[in-house]
């Protein structure tokens, strides 16, 4: 039946019944507990992901590799990062795949993308919670939209070092709530974290920038419970 699966999946596209797929899913179940069987099952998806098979059958593939891609696949959803039609599939890949070698693919092609495919690896770093000394220089681009999605995912990571990446530019006015936003998601898992004295002094900040009152409230709430804590 696997074999049968593989065979459909070379071919797979829209209108194909999924159920053809039905054994391929099982065995990235049943093999959980396999190494040797997950490894042969990652390595035919890779052939196919790699092949002339259609957008959808491709799709599928990233699909599984977001849950058993290893460090053997990063390689070839890397080389998927600048083509229009698969990098979102790839990035849904990357996020997921545990070993480091998935973040570095993303940051390695960041430099080298534009426009809706770069927003979309910024925020795969976002996701990965990394990447905050390539994302904070990308705060003061020309195109408001790659600032926009660093920004989100500087607030997104909220480490000390993203909050601090925050908190040191100065956005245009057209994003100022979104910058005021991410610093305001930082000092709250700040806070969570423990990390009361990062936390207070973020709140202070956006206080003294005569935020809008949604972010004024929240702050204040946050300054609150910093000193409380």
């Amino acid at each position: 039946m696997l074999e049968q699966a593989f065979e459909a999946l070379k071919t797979y596209d829209y209108g194909v019944d999924r159920h053809v797929l039905d054994p391929i899913d099982e065995a990235a179940v049943t093999t959980r507990n396999d190494p040797a069987a997950r490894k042969d099952l990652e390595s035919r998806l890779l052939v196919v992901l790699q092949s002339k098979a259609p957008r959808d059958a491709r799709d599928y593939v990233c699909r599984q590799l977001r849950t058993i891609g290893t460090a053997a696949s990063v390689s070839a959803l890397e080389a998927l990062l600048p083509d229009p039609d698969m990098s979102h599939m790839a990035r849904y890949a990357l996020e997921r795949i545990p070993d480091s070698q998935a973040g570095k693919a993303l940051e390695h092609q960041l430099p080298k993308l534009n426009g809706q495919l770069k927003i979309g690896v910024i925020s795969s770093l976002g996701t990965r919670g990394q990447g905050v000394s390539l994302l904070r220089p990308l705060l003061h681009d020309s195109d408001e939209a790659i600032a926009r999605a660093a920004a989100i995912a500087l607030g997104c990571i909220a480490t000390a070092d993203a909050n601090k990446a925050l908190g040191s530019a100065k956005p245009r006015p057209g994003l100022a709530v979104v910058f005021a936003d991410a610093s305001m998601s930082c000092a709250e898992k700040l806070l969570a974290a423990g990390h009361a004295k990062e936390a207070k002094a973020t709140y202070q900040r956006l206080l003294k920038n005569n935020p809008p009152e949604l972010i004024r409230l929240a702050a204040e709430r946050g300054l609150k419970a910093c000193q409380t804590d």
